[in-house]
């Protein structure tokens, strides 16, 4: 299983931070998280970022039983 970390608005939605779930891909992960509807509001927002062992990916990456995903909204700074 994946270690899944949310950030920001997403944890605050799902009411945890840190999950280990079953996926062997991104997409995988991301439709697990989509069975609780407020989530998947969320995670279909444009701007989500998706980030895999501390590194920002796009697509549908495969994912093992070793490797940390997180999901975080998007974020400005100045």
């Amino acid at each position: 299983m994946a270690r899944v970390l949310l950030f920001g608005a997403l944890a605050d939605v799902a009411g945890w931070r840190e999950r280990d779930i079953a996926g062997d891909s991104v997409e995988a992960l991301r439709a697990t998280l989509c069975a609780d509807e407020r989530l998947a509001e969320r995670l279909g927002r444009p701007g989500l970022m998706t980030v895999v062992n501390q590194v920002i990916v796009r697509g549908n990456p495969p994912v093992g039983p070793d490797d940390e995903v997180a999901f975080a909204p998007p974020v400005s700074g100045g």
